[in-house]
């Protein structure tokens, strides 16, 4: 079963581009584009995409506004795509529910695998957009957020595997580092996604980092 994909950027040239990428890929398909964060959201009801590919900046709506408002509906998965690598974007675009940030320059086939990645509900984040993220935590300084009683929902087990998914660990890194099968390891996430009700992993990090449970001063590469 293809996965369906709508395509959100003002210039009509970038749209193009990517949907003759994506469609040159047999289990993608494009069913729809839009060239504003309105025409987005009204795009996902009506046309009910898996993955949303969503440009930072947009007329009448940007995509942020326009990622919050379809992830508030649970429409679709949303694959942020722009040319601007800086914190604020980063952090406002998982804030406002983003499963997958990527910078437009990257090569066709990086893309093409983090809308499957996306669909299947891992989540994705460019190593440069990880380190900044973590950076933008470390900036505002304390947890923003109480935390969640469904974190007490976990097992001990559990709560070692959210942090380190918060670490950006793949289940198979994390099933190393515990000494597990990458199948008793992704039986652990999808228990832990379950619990605290969240879309994907990249979701799980966020609430990782503003619960407090995790610091990015613990992290690797957080100076």
């Amino acid at each position: 079963m293809s996965i369906r994909v709508l395509i959100a950027d003002d210039q009509s040239l970038v749209r193009a581009g990517f949907r003759l990428v994506l469609e040159s890929h047999e289990d993608i398909d494009v069913v729809g584009e839009a060239s504003n964060g309105h025409e987005a959201v009204y795009g996902a009801g009506r046309l009910t995409p898996d993955v949303v590919l969503m440009d930072i900046r947009m007329p009448e709506l940007d995509g942020i506004g326009a990622t919050r408002e379809i992830t508030g509906r649970g429409t679709a998965r949303v694959l942020v795509l722009t040319t601007y690598d800086l914190d604020e974007y980063v952090y406002d675009a998982l804030q406002a529910g983003a499963s997958g940030f990527l910078l437009k320059d990257s090569p066709p086939e990086q893309v093409a695998d983090a809308i499957r990645a996306v669909a299947a509900g891992d989540g994705l984040l460019a190593p440069s957009v990880t380190r900044r993220l973590i950076e933008e935590f470390a900036r505002i300084g304390p947890a923003r957020q109480a935390r969640p009683a469904e974190l007490d929902e976990l097992t001990p087990r559990e709560l070692e595997v959210l942090r380190l998914l918060a670490r950006g660990m793949s289940n198979a890194e994390i099933a190393e580092e515990l000494v597990l099968s990458d199948t008793t390891i992704k039986t652990h996430v999808t228990h832990v996604l379950g619990k605290l009700r969240l879309r994907d992993r990249v979701q799980a990090v966020v609430l990782a980092y503003e619960s407090g449970l995790v610091q990015p001063g613990q992290l690797p590469g957080a100076e």
